[in-house]
């Protein structure tokens, strides 16, 4: 019995995964149900990040009037920012926030994840070497700015896995100009560049054609066993 359910869930997961593609147009007049968008914003939440010190923030864009003044500048995003049901840019903090010695990292440490003094220090020393030697992360600004990015990309992956799992159509897209954007994040008050930076953006809504049929690499040209 346990293992028929394991199967369905293999074959309902991977299903999943082929059933989402890069959607370019979105059906405009289908919008995903709050307890939906819910759920998937949820599993960006509860998504990993390197020490648990979750560098991000989510601003879901639902202002049309903001979408179509971001929408210049958002090339990657033309069909998309029209249509989609939700349209989220992810944010980054920069070296501001996650530095080993910030108050931000000191906070989460403390309130947040509620260790005690000992063991914030053990951790603080971890992430200090970490940074400083095995990943050579102090040495410029966007070196720790681009480290962020990486972790964005975590909650990115489970937001879209999660909203093909409930038949949600999505698309991440990187086609933006940050120096353009940005201003006008700052303008809106949605942005501070002292502590974030645009990492990427994620649309959301429910496909309005077929796609293309999904290509990959066959799994003996990108896995390898030893």
């Amino acid at each position: 019995m346990v293992s028929d359910m394991n199967s369905a869930l293999r074959k309902q997961i991977l299903d999943a995964f082929n059933f989402r593609h890069a959607c370019k147009s979105f059906n405009a007049e289908k919008k995903i149900a709050e307890e939906d968008f819910s759920f998937i914003l949820e599993s960006a939440r509860l998504s990993p990040s390197s020490f648990g010190f979750e560098p991000w923030k989510f601003l879901v864009i639902q202002n049309p009037v903001l979408r179509e003044k971001i929408k210049p500048v958002c090339w990657g995003a033309q069909g998309q920012l029209s249509t989609a049901s939700h349209f989220v840019i992810i944010l980054a903090r920069k070296e501001s926030g996650m530095h080993y010695g910030s108050p931000y990292i000191q906070d989460h440490m403390r309130t947040v994840s509620h260790l005690p003094d000992d063991v914030i220090k053990m951790k603080g020393d971890f992430y200090r070497d970490f940074q400083t030697s095995d990943f050579k992360l102090t040495e410029s600004p966007r070196a720790m700015f681009d480290w962020s990015c990486k972790q964005t990309y975590i909650a990115l992956g489970n937001m879209m896995s999660v909203a093909a799992q409930i038949g949600i159509d999505s698309c991440p897209m990187e086609g933006f100009d940050r120096e353009k954007l940005e201003p006008i994040l700052v303008e809106e008050g949605l942005l501070d560049t002292t502590e974030f930076g645009v990492s990427v953006m994620v649309a959301f809504g429910y496909r309005e054609h077929a796609p293309y049929p999904k290509t990959r690499h066959s799994e003996e040209a990108v896995i390898e066993w030893h």
